[in-house]
């Protein structure tokens, strides 16, 4: 079991200083022009980043070979309280000499119902998930390829997700 720890202190208004119990320092707060961070941005940033390192270390071990990797992110957010994300896409977007649509839909598959803790907790409560893909294979048989893989929550525990 690891234990994750994070101390906020105030510094005004609606800015939180936040330090983790690793040393990482951010800033949680409103305004744009101060680089501070949105705390409902930050949970999309955190599935994206989650689910990313899952699904690049997944396909490296499946021998793909990726020039380039990126992990689109958009969610709705309701307007009544609490205004939690009802809805997020992710969306992988996977390019490179060798790339497998079969080891990227199961990379991403593999995330979203076993190792990524982020969504986990996401499809758990009231938010949808879905994880897609967009790849281009660059290599002697050059194809393209996008698609859904799996849609997980809402209200699903994780270890139950079909």
């Amino acid at each position: 079991m690891k234990l994750r720890t994070v101390t906020l202190v105030h510094q005004g208004h609606e800015t939180f200083a936040a330090k983790s119990g690793t040393g990482r320092t951010y800033v949680y707060g409103d305004v744009l022009a101060r680089n501070e961070y949105s705390p409902v941005e930050t949970m999309v940033a955190s599935l994206a980043a989650c689910t990313g390192m899952d699904v690049i270390s997944i396909l490296i071990k499946k021998r793909q070979r990726i020039d380039r990797y990126e992990i689109e992110g958009q969610a709705v957010q309701r307007s009544e309280y609490p205004q939690v994300l009802t809805e997020i896409e992710i969306v992988h977007v996977v390019e490179g000499p060798v790339v497998l649509e079969h080891a990227v839909r199961r990379a991403i598959e593999l995330s979203a119902t076993k190792y990524c803790p982020v969504n986990a907790m996401l499809s758990a409560g009231a938010t949808e998930v879905h994880h897609k893909y967009r790849m281009h294979c660059t290599g002697l048989e050059e194809k393209e390829a996008e698609g859904e893989v799996i849609v997980t929550g809402p209200f699903r525990r994780p270890d139950v997700v079909e």
